[in-house]
């Protein structure tokens, strides 16, 4: 419920800041809280249909956007500040969900990893493409890391019970608070033509 909120709220952001009409805010909004775990149903098995079985969580994201259109936007400000914390909430919460689920059908660890991380960030990957904007997992800032380093600490069963996952989600949501504060990178390498 945390993650949908948070990537619902971040979708519409983005849609408001890329001047989509209502609609397409509402669409931004649905595909980025539920986007990732569509993809990561694909590749773990898991029938696509089972997304519309996720009734109370499509009403609370359309309420969530719901909230943001109507929100004064002199209050939306700050939302550059705020929005990167929703989104490390969304993703904390998201990889965790993934890693969970593949590893509740016994999956191989790479596999755990790849539905963390697809989990976690392939809702914002939809969003940013769709926004026309180059996707957060993709650049130099520290992103996906969060979500692999979740899949890893599930997939060998380091995190288990529930206290130790609101411990994971609680730590992963401020590594990733801390990699945006203080800009920390992935190194990149870089091939230009002349």
């Amino acid at each position: 419920m945390i993650g949908t909120i948070a990537f619902a709220i971040s979708g519409a952001i983005v849609a408001m800041e890329e001047d989509y009409d209502i609609l397409g805010i509402y669409i931004l909004g649905i595909v980025t809280a539920f986007g990732g775990g569509a993809i990561r149903n694909l590749l773990i098995g898991v029938p696509v249909s089972t997304l519309w079985e996720q009734g109370t969580f499509f009403q609370i994201a359309l309420l969530s956007i719901t909230l943001i259109i109507i929100f004064p936007h002199h209050l939306l400000k700050h939302w550059h500040k705020w929005g990167n914390f929703t989104d490390a909430i969304g993703l904390s919460a998201f990889a965790i969900q993934g890693a969970l689920y593949a590893a509740d059908m016994n999956h191989p660890l790479s596999a755990i990893i790849v539905a963390a991380v697809l989990t976690g960030s392939g809702g914002g990957m939809i969003r940013d493409l769709l926004a026309q904007r180059k996707p957060l997992v993709l650049r130099s800032e520290i992103y996906a890391v969060w979500a692999i380093i979740t899949g890893l600490l599930i997939g060998l069963n380091i995190f288990t019970s529930s206290v130790e996952l609101i411990i994971l989600f609680i730590t992963i949501t401020a590594l990733r608070v801390l990699s945006y504060t203080y800009k920390w990178k992935l190194p990149t390498k870089q091939y230009k033509l002349n």
